[in-house]
């Protein structure tokens, strides 16, 4: 079955009108879903919409109804998100389940390019929405927006263990090697939790430069990727944004934007929260264990033939070592920012 007709003919019954699919292709990246630009054309209307697919093995196991519903609860606010139009769970239909929404135009997202010009002179701005946006995200009421009925929601002081828990269970299930440096870890943070959150936040779950949109202007578009959302502690959402692996510039600019101060200080100013620096410090040790349980995943999947897109080889050759280097520096044991608070760094379990 060509994908192009099975689409249309699926459009055609949504919209209630005959419909053709022009101009479809293939988004490079993306390890949790497969994404598609195409041209819809009703005979009176063409829009530019994108179609999110689950692949046959994914990086990271995700629920496209989750998604659909991040995007939704956001829809018409502050935050700058697509408009969702179709959600299929029905693997029938293109061979997995799917969504449908609108194209955000005339914005890059490719890390790479965003640190060029045009884009390069306006980092202090980007960066300032960048961060004050997530702010925003965090001080967003789950209830109010609609996104809490999509998910579970944890008790506040359950949220450390359920993220450590759930990283940690796939690093364990997917790493090809021994992982030293992140077991170190693992026994440091259980022994040191943080505390709970005053309230449960919306967690995007993967907001990095890379999952927003910006134009030429500087101005930000989109922000995207919301596969991994759920209810949390709002810090997880910031720690994972100033996690060292995107120092893309190869200095100390997180995201390649700006220094960690002034992206916490961008977030504050969006939340209306200040953040613990103890509490802070625990999230980003466990964006280090999120990101290098993804980049093994990435590894066995492609090792293990389930899926030969090479952005799964990539991301574990490049960013493995990275990683692990960015769990030592925090943990004090490699020149960096260290524990804060005089907190002693991880000893080995006798």
């Amino acid at each position: 079955m060509d994908f192009a007709d099975a689409l249309a003919r699926y459009l055609s019954r949504q919209l209630g009108r005959p419909a053709t699919v022009q101009s479809l292709a293939r988004i490079p990246g993306g390890a949790s879903r497969e994404t598609y630009r195409f041209v819809l054309d009703d005979g009176t209307d063409r829009r530019h919409l994108i179609l999110r697919r689950d692949p046959p093995s994914s990086l990271i196991e995700t629920d496209r109804r989750t998604e659909f519903a991040a995007i939704q609860a956001f829809r018409g606010s502050a935050v700058p998100v697509p408009e969702c139009l179709w959600v299929e769970d029905d693997p029938s239909v293109l061979g997995g389940p799917f969504f449908v929404m609108t194209e955000i135009r005339g914005a890059e997202a490719s890390p790479r390019l965003l640190m060029l010009a045009p884009y390069a002179v306006h980092h202090d701005e980007i960066a300032r929405q960048k961060w004050n946006l997530l702010g925003v995200i965090a001080g967003t009421d789950p209830w109010g927006s609609g996104f809490a009925a999509a998910v579970q929601a944890p008790a506040p002081a359950d949220c450390w263990l359920r993220e450590l828990d759930h990283w940690a269970a796939i690093l364990q299930a997917d790493a090809l090697e021994p992982q030293p440096v992140q077991q170190a870890a693992i026994r440091w943070m259980r022994r040191n939790p943080p505390p709970a959150p005053a309230r449960l936040a919306i967690v995007h779950g993967d907001y990095r430069t890379g999952n927003i949109l910006v134009d030429a202007q500087g101005r930000l578009r989109g922000i995207l990727d919301w596969e991994m959302a759920h209810l949390g502690d709002p810090l997880e959402d910031l720690a994972w944004s100033l996690n060292r692996v995107w120092c893309f510039q190869r200095d100390g600019r997180r995201g390649g934007l700006a220094p960690r101060a002034v992206a916490i200080a961008h977030w504050e100013q969006g939340s209306g929260l200040r953040v613990d620096p103890v509490a802070l410090h625990w999230w980003e040790l466990l964006a280090c264990l999120k990101g290098q349980a993804i980049w093994l995943s990435a590894a066995r999947e492609f090792a293990q033939g389930r899926n030969r897109d090479s952005i799964m080889a990539v991301a574990a050759w490049m960013q493995g070592n990275a990683q692990d280097r960015a769990t030592l520096e925090l943990m004090g044991h490699l020149p960096g920012p260290g524990l804060p608070g005089g907190a002693q760094p991880a000893q080995p379990s006798p």
